[in-house]
């Protein structure tokens, strides 16, 4: 496509969500669900076309040189399948929430006030490498009766294609509208441009994917931006602590999958634990190979485990989100040291304390500015999913509309409704 056909496709597809828009809002929640169960039977019964043409992505891929991590969150395995219609039927399970009422109260001159939960109307989604997010999307779009437009990675196109076909087939066997969910088709950067400029027809962008995607959106974009930019997770082990709980759940935080935005990148060791801690995590990681970027302190009781892989860590490593088998790992005095470094440091996505005390765990709550705050559990539950939201449309570190997982409700807003019986106002 040319310039000019970009601009003229973008507003095409900006007029057609927005008519979409209506009838999806206005969709009952038997129709919704009717759609999201078909959508889950779809991709049930065409795991091995979805996986032939993944498998174009995936050769591509390797072929421009993309790292293994990138090509890992491209593949479109059974199991990520299996994963997607089970989102899409969780969700159909859930109360529909739209047209909810809630807070209604009667006033002194006799009318009733409260807020109503309604659509957004048109969400764009801009992301990178995961095709399984086109479904995510789809999906949570669908149940928020929602319209949205969809803009994948030029890497997953094949993938995102296919997905997109399956989605328009659900909404046709459920009655709704065929531009209730659109592809962006071309791979042309320009549509991206033209997509978060369209005020009249998008009422929100979402970006998800890297941090100079997110950068150049929320600096360009015309409309309202919800957004993270990072996730450099924290594990903080406590003193005291259940020292083989730790060592299980900063094992999984970090190596369970490297690739997620909620992988711890940082582990913070209470110094009172360290002695006994370190050289018990630090064999389970130089197992698996992934490299300790350490301080001093840290890496002289590091130094012991066989095989360990070691490094001085640099005032970078507490900020970076490595996608990777490397994690900083600093010794602090307590929980007072560990909360002020997650507040300098974090990309306040979500921070876990692992501990017995209380009133540790309840400080380390209050007090550490992240989306999802955990006690005693792994940073990889930070998932829509896992939250029971069914699927998530992703993790807002904002501060307003939406925080955290972005699921239904991050996708509807609340406006006033007022009941009376002929009052006026004096």
């Amino acid at each position: 496509m040319n310039a000019l056909n970009i601009v003229e496709y973008t507003h095409n597809l900006g007029v057609q969500a927005k008519v979409a828009s209506a009838q999806m809002a206005r969709a009952s929640a038997a129709v919704k669900s009717r759609a999201l169960l078909a959508l889950a039977r779809l991709l049930r019964e065409n795991v091995q076309a979805l996986q032939t043409d993944n498998a174009r992505d995936l050769e591509r891929a390797v072929a421009n040189g993309l790292s293994a991590p990138m090509v890992d969150r491209l593949r479109l395995t059974p199991k990520v399948l299996e994963t997607c219609a089970l989102g899409c039927e969780q969700l159909a399970a859930m109360a529909d929430v739209i047209g909810e009422i809630i807070g209604m109260k009667q006033q002194p001159s006799g009318i009733r006030v409260g807020q109503m939960r309604v659509p957004i109307g048109v969400f764009g989604m801009i992301y990178e490498s995961r095709p399984n997010v086109t479904i995510e999307a789809a999906s949570l779009s669908i149940k928020s009766g929602n319209a949205c437009i969809l803009r994948g990675g030029s890497e997953a196109i094949e993938s995102n294609k296919a997905l997109a076909a399956l989605v328009a087939r659900a909404l046709a066997e459920a009655g709704l509208p065929e531009h209730g969910v659109q592809l962006v088709q071309t791979t042309d950067r320009e549509a991206v441009g033209q997509l978060i400029a369209m005020p009249d027809y998008v009422d929100v962008i979402i970006p998800r994917g890297g941090k100079g995607l997110i950068e150049r959106i929320s600096r360009e974009a015309k409309v309202p931006v919800i957004k993270h930019l990072d996730g450099n997770c924290h594990t903080y082990v406590d003193d005291p602590c259940d020292i083989a709980m730790a060592v299980k759940v900063a094992d999984n935080a970090k190596t369970q999958k490297y690739s997620p935005c909620n992988a711890s990148e940082s582990l913070l060791v209470a110094r009172g634990v360290a002695g006994e801690f370190l050289p018990r995590i630090g064999a389970v990681y130089a197992a698996k190979g992934v490299e300790m970027r350490g301080c001093a302190e840290s890496l002289a009781i590091l130094k012991a485990v066989a095989g360990a892989k070691l490094a001085e860590a640099t005032e970078q490593d507490w900020s970076e989100e490595y996608l990777a088998p490397i994690i900083s790992v600093k010794i602090v005095a307590g929980v007072d040291e560990a909360i002020a470094h997650v507040n300098r440091y974090s990309s306040h996505h979500t921070d876990a304390i692992l501990t017995r005390d209380h009133m540790h765990a309840q400080r380390f709550l209050r007090e550490v500015d992240s989306a999802s705050v955990m006690v005693n559990a792994s940073t990889r539950f930070a998932d829509g999913f896992e939250y029971g939201l069914g699927a998530e449309i992703g993790i807002s570190t904002d501060k307003f509309h939406a925080r955290g997982p972005v699921g239904i409700e991050g996708l509807t807003s609340l406006k006033y409704v007022v009941l009376g019986e002929g009052e006026v106002r004096a």
